[in-house]
């Protein structure tokens, strides 16, 4: 079974890796540490892989999978296909995309695709399953992990969704949620539309100290702060420098978007959001591995850097492989510094050169001879790419999309084939030659690096 096309694959064996650093079960999709110190997937047959994937891989060619609404592309598709046999659409793609030499199928991905010969994602939304349960205030976006219904509801989820996966040797593992807002200092709340993301003022406890009593967060953040000062409100209102009266004014500062910022409140502000973090993770981790105990947790999709105190807490055994959707150039030190912290493999489950860093028109100082701005967003995502594969951390990439957007504009659009289900040859020609070299590339960065002198 070929899931690689001709892309040459890396010679490791089982005795190459740390056993202690293998995680997954036996017979299923693995990741492992090389005693080289990189990191890699193993598939059923315990052969190395590096995932080079595309998400959105649905007849809607939209993200947001099993609940995409039909849109431009899916007409095109019913067109040129049909509607009678999906499995022709499906077959289509299939071939496009070993033609590109991916290997994987990214969030998003609808079922009809899973165990066809070619590794696979899903994406589970947590957050989603129990809408009354989601704390949405400033730049919080999470669901209440304190309330009893959604840990239930959870569980009922990931019955219904991991268990009939349980058995499949093509599953890498699930992605528990996409993009949370996590609410910390100096993050950013992205905007609507068009707009620039503005910075967040609001922070995680505070937020939670400020919601309607009907969520347990908001009974759970009060006795977490006052526990701390021991139990007394004008002891926690001294230590966080405010005058606090009584626990509508904290609410009130919140409604006039006026945050706590004191080395006092950022102390219990940091050890909060360990705990929320925790509690997400260990009710998500739980859940899966109740139905599914043979697949791999990949964590929650992070929105660009994962918060210090949050990937604290984003750890094995509860999670497996830290996941960050992350478009930026160069690739930033955080990749390294994060995983210095926490020795996790990281999945760039998002990755591509069309985001705006990588398409920006320069400032006249900036300007690069020669380039027009399409060679300039090619070259800087060919070795943007070309970092992500040798970086020992990164076990592998997803383009975002399969199809363009309706609003997207080629050269510059966001998918690999076009609303006409035409190729994106801008985009494809590049991405086919990065993934058919992405495994030499890791194996001969780890083989110069041991045989370069110490």
């Amino acid at each position: 079974m070929a899931h690689a096309g001709d892309a040459p694959q890396p010679q490791l064996t089982l005795s190459d890796f740390k056993s202690e650093s293998l995680r997954g079960a036996a017979g299923f999709i693995r990741v492992g540490q090389t005693r080289a110190g990189q990191w890699w997937l193993l598939d059923a047959r315990n052969r190395a892989f590096f995932s080079r994937g595309v998400g959105s891989v649905n007849r809607s060619g939209r993200g947001g999978g099993r609940s995409a609404r039909p849109g431009p592309y899916t007409l095109a598709v019913d067109q040129l296909h049909g509607t009678e046999d999906p499995q022709k659409f499906v077959g289509s793609v299939l071939r496009r995309l070993r033609a590109w030499h991916a290997n994987t199928l990214g969030a998003w991905t609808t079922s009809e695709f899973f165990d066809r010969g070619m590794f696979y994602t899903e994406i589970l939304e947590f957050r989603k399953i129990a809408p009354e349960t989601t704390i949405k205030l400033g730049g919080a976006m999470l669901p209440d992990v304190f309330n009893p219904a959604w840990v239930e509801a959870c569980d009922q989820w990931a019955s219904a969704l991991c268990l009939p996966r349980r058995e499949s040797r093509e599953l890498i593992g699930y992605f528990t949620d996409n993009e949370l807002g996590w609410a910390q200092a100096g993050a950013a709340v992205p905007a609507s539309g068009k707009g620039a993301a503005r910075p967040a003022p609001l922070t995680l406890l505070q937020i939670c100290l400020s919601l309607e009593p009907s969520f347990p967060a908001y009974h759970a953040a009060w006795e977490f702060a006052l526990a701390a000062h021991g139990g007394e409100l004008d002891a926690l209102a001294q230590a966080w420098e405010l005058d606090l009266p009584n626990k509508e004014a904290l609410r009130q500062l919140t409604r006039s978007d006026v945050a706590v910022t004191s080395p006092g409140y950022a102390r219990d502000q940091e050890r909060f959001t360990r705990e929320f973090a925790r509690r997400y993770f260990t009710v998500c981790s739980t859940a899966i591995r109740r139905y599914d105990p043979q697949h791999l947790v990949l964590g929650c999709r992070f929105a660009g850097p994962p918060p210090p105190a949050v990937v604290a807490e984003c750890l094995h055994p509860l999670v497996d492989v830290i996941s960050v959707n992350e478009g930026r150039e160069p690739l930033t030190s955080w990749l390294d510094e994060g995983n210095d912290a926490a020795g996790m493999p990281v999945l760039l489950s998002e990755f591509s050169w069309t985001r705006e860093s990588f398409t920006r028109r320069l400032a006249a100082g900036e300007r690069q001879a020669g380039l027009t701005t399409v060679e300039r967003m090619l070259a800087q995502g060919r070795a943007a790419f070309e970092r992500a594969a040798i970086h020992p951390a990164v076990v592998g990439y997803a383009w975002p999309r399969w199809a363009d957007a309706a609003e997207d504009q080629p050269p510059f659009g966001s998918g690999l084939v076009h609303i006409d289900d035409g190729e994106a040859r801008e985009h494809t020609e590049l991405f086919s030659d990065l993934n058919a070299r992405a495994a030499t590339l890791r194996a001969t960065a780890v083989h110069a690096s041991s045989s370069s002198p110490k």
